[in-house]
């Protein structure tokens, strides 16, 4: 009984947290007048435009995606993984969890997608751009790679493609790293991007919080461990059968997404 009544704020203390929040819920509310809508946009385009002119990117990740089941309880999925990219036409994601180990390459002709787990793995002709690709596997395979919309040569008309709000809220620390905090919306969707400060706006958080389900379930998106312009291996992106791998249509593959199978609803990438 005596922890809880230290952890049980008083009427005093009570009354100063009110104050608090509604201060911060204030400073909310006036922060977009105070920094204009253009500054969050100015940011998102400058993130946009510094990484589209890196030719080369690798980085790590983590990623939380939440589901809500039946019951309306909120269940979080996680996995990690790893980026490599060359533009314009040669991509490597892995992304390993508790119930898909997916690897996929992309060599500016062929895109494969391996099924860990499984052992098999899918091949289809996609000659063209990183951006078409990534489109291509999202429309037609619906395979996504992690953040994809950021490394975009494009990545700015994307996001901003139907915002009807943005707010710069502010500054926050991602991982030991200063970054501007901007805060978007549309219709479907509320989505948060964390851009480090400086002359090298990377992008260390993204978040997708789903405002059409019930539950409103988030997709979280950490990035570590960037670097751009780096040195890669002649065979960075060719694709090593396994001997015990076999090769099967795109629907063969058995599971590729963060949740496991009969999950209900989820956050969006």
């Amino acid at each position: 009984m005596r922890l809880i009544s230290i952890f049980q704020p008083g009427q005093r203390l009570r009354r100063r947290l009110a104050a608090v929040t509604v201060v911060l819920a204030m400073l909310l509310i006036v922060s977009p007048a105070v920094r204009a809508q253009d500054d969050s946009a100015a940011i998102l385009k400058a993130m946009s435009d510094y990484l589209a002119s890196q030719k080369t990117i690798s980085l790590s990740f983590d990623t939380d995606i939440e589901v809500i089941t039946p019951d309306l309880q909120k269940i979080q999925f996680a996995s990690s993984g790893n980026i490599l990219l060359s533009r314009p036409d040669k991509l490597r994601a892995t992304r390993t969890g508790g119930y898909a180990d997916v690897e996929l390459i992309y060599d500016g002709k062929t895109l494969t997608v391996y099924d860990k787990y499984h052992k098999s793995f899918v091949q289809a002709d996609a000659p063209g751009s990183v951006d078409q690709v990534v489109d291509r596997m999202r429309n037609e395979f619906g395979v996504e790679a992690p953040g994809a919309d950021l490394l975009l040569s494009s990545a700015y008309d994307v996001l901003i493609k139907d915002v009807v709000d943005a707010k710069h809220i502010g500054r926050g620390v991602i991982d030991g790293v200063e970054c501007e905090h901007l805060a978007f919306r549309n219709q479907e969707t509320d989505w948060q991007l964390w851009v480090e400060v400086g002359p090298h706006p990377i992008p260390h958080k993204y978040v997708i919080t789903s405002k059409a389900i019930a539950g409103s379930p988030q997709y979280t998106l950490r990035i570590t461990d960037w670097k751009s312009d780096t040195q890669i291996a002649a065979d960075a992106f060719a694709f090593k059968q396994p001997a015990d791998a076999k090769k099967v249509e795109m629907g063969a593959l058995s599971q590729l997404d963060e949740v496991p199978p009969g999950s209900m609803t989820g956050g969006t990438q």
